[in-house]
């Protein structure tokens, strides 16, 4: 199941919410701690897409984990190491902040190139650094869970930017695991016939020359299974019946798993 946290809310957050989140900026700003707004806060950012949450996404580098947490739980928050490979969480009551260094997949690892072409925006008439669009779009790919799936983001964001996306940037953060970028592509395609030319025709010659070049041959050696890095639970019938190997397997969680 999902968690009642990860939620859409109808309306704005109330200034309490509002001042929760503006206060936890600031306190990881004095702490030098460098972090990236994500989430709704940057699809409203790059797309105009407005949804509310019950908390904010906060992109963090790994090795600010415990600095960020000590810093919050010095100034009164409830803090938890989630899963150890991808969330820590804060909360204030009701207040909820993700600390997000990871994916479940331990793919979409945040790193240098994050920080590097970080745009510059507003988050609640804040200035603030937010996500970039290609990191966003690589780190949502991957999230085929039956009951969330965040192809329609992917969408929008290629709609909203794909002119001027950083496709060299974007493909190069796929490899080896380009199909799944091409999936989201041809996806695009049906969405807005209109707006195939929102994706460059060299992005979908090379996508396609790669696609031509494996042709249908089957790859040698133990049989593999990639579904286990798109959804946790959708695969495992292939895993434990089907004698397929997983191509991932996820360590076992911290917290709560249906979070």
């Amino acid at each position: 199941m999902r968690s009642p946290e990860n939620e859409t809310h109808e309306g704005s957050p109330d200034q309490e919410t509002i001042s929760f989140y503006l206060d936890t900026l600031d306190l990881l700003d004095e702490a030098g701690v460098s972090h990236l707004v994500g989430g709704a806060y940057a699809l409203i950012h790059f797309t105009g897409i407005e949804r509310h949450t019950k908390d904010i996404d906060l992109f963090i580098h790994p090795r600010d984990r415990d600095r960020a947490l000590e810093v919050l739980g010095e100034a009164g928050y409830e803090t938890e190491v989630t899963f150890p490979v991808w969330l820590a969480k804060a909360r204030k009551g009701e207040h909820l902040i993700d600390l997000i260094y990871n994916s479940r997949n331990e793919l979409t690892e945040v790193d240098e190139l994050w920080f590097r072409h970080a745009p510059e925006g507003r988050v609640l008439g804040r200035p603030a650094r937010l996500c970039p669009a290609e990191e966003i779009i690589w780190s949502k790919a991957f999230i085929m869970e039956r009951e969330r799936f965040d192809g329609a983001d992917v969408a929008h964001l290629i709609h909203a930017r794909g002119l001027e996306l950083d496709w060299d940037r974007l493909m190069m953060r796929f490899a080896p695991h380009w199909r799944v970028l091409l999936s989201h592509l041809v996806l695009f395609g049906f969405i807005y016939p209109h707006d195939r030319h929102r994706i460059p025709e060299g992005v979908m010659e090379e996508m396609m020359r790669r696609l031509t070049k494996e042709g249908c041959v089957s790859e040698e050696g133990e049989p593999l299974c990639f579904g286990p890095i798109l959804s946790q639970s959708q695969y495992r019938v292939d895993v434990e019946r089907w004698g397929y190997a997983s191509a991932y397997t996820p360590p076992p969680p911290a917290g709560d798993p249906s979070d």
